[in-house]
């Protein structure tokens, strides 16, 4: 593994157990720090570098690669050239530097959704930290200029909406607070770059959620079709405490474990010896035996979604087996769809099963192997591939890099979930500890500032890197509308973007889509043999030896 507990260079430390991302694998809310992260929510991109300049010399100590993982692919670096300048520079060295690296990417079939850089946050739905954080999350992304996803189940958990009995869609939902909160937002901070998307899966879809956002926002979302994720491969779940909120999700036509419609769960409950219950999602598909079958439904929906207005669709599907993901590739690229998202095994969750986690699924590097594979066969047929991102472990700028890389020229974006949910958590704890008036609202953890916050500063203005920079954007008057968590947000974003600059004008690429898998190379035989990128000793080890005997 890549990660360390404490990195002595960056003076950063994991509470937890690092996973393969770097985050520790139990994220909280209320940690006081101070992983990569949750520091470089704060400090920004000078949590690029090593600390105590000017008294210490530092070294790398990932040198040592062990089987197969994004960990395990090295990015490549050029002693000449430069390729995809904007117009009207030259190669000259005053040109080409790092910050003039352009990241602005877009996605998308006949509509194209522009984003300022190659990210998109993963699904925050029916979760309850999703719902706490969603305006540091969602403004976040909006002054990013990233697409923000509302996940599955946020109208059917939301006990103020109101969703009419019977089968009709049209008009099915009266009201849906949380829903419209959540895309109102977004919207109030978009300024052309970014997008909304929104989330369907079974229950969402008989509720009637897309004829909902339909008729009441147009086309200002982009409506999403999930197959699955990388966390599990059973539906989305969250756990409630209460016997009455248990009874009304069990009502709404959920599965809530266990039952607590049954008397003697009831009884174990006012007792103690139930506190919880667990409410599920339902499997998709389930009444579909062949591929063709799939295929028919899949394209039935997408037609469907089309007829009643929507004009940009995307699909999301988990870690699924290669049949699945050949599906996926070929379905969404013979539908014409906007995105796809292939979220790997290693992606994040609010709530699955824990060994499900451990254990299901096709680890992340391997399946964006496949992918990149699969989709450059239908190229190969003349076929315009579907816009990818990946997911599924990512939380640092040289993952974004090598997973653009990896599945070049398809992947347009990466979607991170746990990782920009952290500036979100620091942000609000921050807000509250300073003003503890809005610390039940913002939910903060904190009394006070810790140590590793107050070390940095003890004002908004001294802690946050980016304060200024999110101040230039939206005005003086806007920043008493802004969350700190929205600033943590953009704090992080900046040093992801920043450090993304940096390795790309190493590998001297100056533009996002000039990236390619020729600058990756694989650190083990085993890491080549199943990405198919070259092995450190092997790329341009002809070209080489042709110096040599010159």
């Amino acid at each position: 593994m890549r990660f360390a507990k404490s990195n002595d260079v960056l003076g950063t430390t994991n509470r937890g157990n690092p996973a393969e991302s770097g985050l520790c694998t139990l994220c909280r809310a209320d940690c006081q720090g101070k992983c990569e992260t949750w520091l470089s929510s704060l400090v920004g991109r000078k949590l690029l570098y090593p600390r105590s300049f000017g008294i210490v010399t530092a070294g790398a100590n990932n040198t040592t690669h062990i089987g197969c993982s994004y960990n395990n692919l090295r990015i490549q670096g050029y002693a000449y050239g430069a390729h995809g300048l904007a117009k009207g520079m030259s190669n000259d060295p005053d040109d080409c530097i790092f910050p003039n690296v352009s990241l602005e990417t877009e996605f998308g079939n006949e509509i194209k959704t522009k984003a300022r850089i190659p990210l998109m946050t993963g699904a925050l739905g029916s979760t309850f930290v999703a719902a706490k954080y969603w305006d540091s999350f969602s403004i976040g992304g909006a002054l990013c200029g990233i697409p923000v996803v509302i996940g599955e189940n946020v109208v059917g958990v939301d006990r103020e909406s109101k969703i009419g009995k019977g089968k009709a869609k049209k008009g099915k939902i009266k009201s849906a607070p949380e829903l419209e909160r959540r895309i109102d937002g977004y919207l109030r901070y978009f300024d052309g770059y970014g997008a909304i998307i929104v989330q369907l899966n079974v229950e969402d879809t008989r509720n009637g959620v897309a004829e909902f956002v339909v008729d009441k926002y147009g086309n200002k979302c982009i409506i999403e079709l999930k197959w699955g994720q990388g966390a599990k491969d059973i539906g989305g779940e969250i756990q409630v405490t209460s016997l009455d909120y248990a009874l009304f999700l069990k009502k709404r036509g959920y599965v809530v474990d266990p039952n607590p419609e049954l008397p003697e769960v009831q009884t174990a409950f006012k007792e103690g010896a139930i506190k919880s219950f667990a409410r599920h999602s339902r499997l998709g598909g389930t009444n579909l035996d062949t591929v063709a079958q799939v295929r028919e439904d899949f394209m039935s929906s997408v037609d469907y979604l089309r007829k009643i207005g929507f004009k940009r669709i995307s699909l999301k599907t988990g870690s699924y087996g290669m049949q699945e993901l050949a599906m996926a590739i070929k379905f969404a690229t013979d539908a014409k769809l906007d995105l796809l998202t292939i979220d790997g095994s290693g992606g994040g969750t609010g709530m699955s099963p824990w060994n499900m986690m451990q254990s299901w699924g096709v680890p992340s590097i391997n399946l964006h192997s496949k992918a990149y594979e699969y989709a450059s066969i239908l190229a190969a047929k003349g076929e315009k591939v579907v816009d990818m991102s990946f997911a599924g472990g990512f939380a640092l700028e040289d993952s974004i890099f090598k997973a653009i890389a990896l599945g070049a020229p398809y992947t347009k974006l990466v979607c991170m979930g746990r990782g920009i949910m952290i500036p979100g958590f620091v942000g609000s704890n921050i807000e509250g500890a300073l003003h503890p008036e809005r610390r039940e609202k913002l939910c903060g953890h904190w009394d006070k500032l810790p140590k590793t916050v107050s070390n940095i500063g003890s004002r908004a203005e001294e802690i946050f890197a980016s304060y200024y920079d999110v101040e230039k954007k939206v005005g003086k008057k806007e920043m008493k509308n802004i969350p700190y968590g929205a600033i943590a947000f953009y704090t992080l974003a900046d040093k992801l973007a920043c450090g993304m600059q940096q390795l790309m004008a190493g590998a001297r690429k100056f533009k996002l889509e000039q990236i390619s898998r020729d600058d990756i190379f694989a650190g083990n035989r085993e890491t080549a043999k199943e990405t198919g990128i070259s092995h450190v000793s092997d790329y341009n080890d002809e070209s080489a030896r042709k110096i040599l005997n010159f």
